[in-house]
């Protein structure tokens, strides 16, 4: 999966799932915006391991709850690396508030951040990639967009909305040759909550391990890649079957 001359953008690209995805795609030989909002050290390390396979980054910060930083970035990004190929929306918030917690004001942050801010970012690259009559937007959902929680209602619904702003994505930008994906991870070791060791509990993981941001970059660099092209509008749970039991 050689994406040498293509330029991505990934949002949240500081920390866990976002930062591997950054290296991988750099790895594969693509150009790389590292977003960020306020992990700027993360975003740092981010680049440092770019710089270690010979890649090509650039980092770019945002609140991308606001629309003009998100055109703002894309901007930035489109002009330093000639335009945007792939996106990846990654960048996403969780509370983990009690259901009868919640209050408006982080009801309205996490719908601004998880789903109008992945809403936003697709339609600022969309004019990048309709120029190059290439495109590839992958959306970072999880299975709670299908499985509940029992930690945090909003971040499931945004995680459900994820997905059927995927689908509708994928209706309307087919016809200018840009394919729109959701990732489902389940469990993921990102290193925020201690170590999640392999050999977990096979009744809850039936691979007997979490899964690790590596996994889910990998599954990101065959959808931004040439070979995916007749893929669109699909949902790929990857959670080492643990959505299963």
């Amino acid at each position: 999966m050689n994406l040498s001359g293509k330029t991505a953008l990934v949002t949240g690209a500081g920390t866990g799932i976002g930062k591997g995805i950054a290296v991988a795609l750099a790895k594969r030989g693509a150009n790389v915006a590292i977003h960020y909002n306020s992990s700027d050290t993360g975003a740092r390390e981010t680049q440092q391991q770019i710089d270690a396979c010979s890649g090509q980054s650039m980092i770019v910060q945002a609140n991308i709850a606001y629309k003009p930083e998100i055109e703002h970035m894309v901007n930035v990004v489109g002009n330093r690396f000639g335009g945007i190929d792939i996106l990846v929306n990654n960048a996403a918030l969780q509370l983990n508030v009690d259901f009868f917690a919640y209050m408006d004001d982080q009801f309205d942050q996490l719908m601004h951040i998880n789903l109008k801010g992945y809403l936003q970012c697709i339609q600022a690259v969309v004019p990048h990639m309709k120029a190059n009559g290439f495109g590839r937007i992958i959306n970072i959902s999880s299975v709670h967009g299908k499985r509940p929680t029992d930690f945090d209602v909003i971040y499931c619904m945004t995680k459900g909305g994820i997905h059927m702003l995927g689908r509708e994505s994928a209706i309307e930008l087919a016809k200018y040759g840009i394919t729109v994906n959701t990732i489902e991870p389940g469990a993921v070791d990102v290193g925020k909550q201690g170590k999640l060791k392999r050999g977990v509990n096979r009744k809850k993981f039936p691979m007997g391990r979490v899964g690790l941001p590596s996994d889910i970059a990998s599954m990101a660099c065959y959808i931004a890649s040439e070979e995916s092209e007749f893929m669109t509008g699909a949902s790929i749970r990857l959670d080492g079957g643990s959505m299963l039991l």
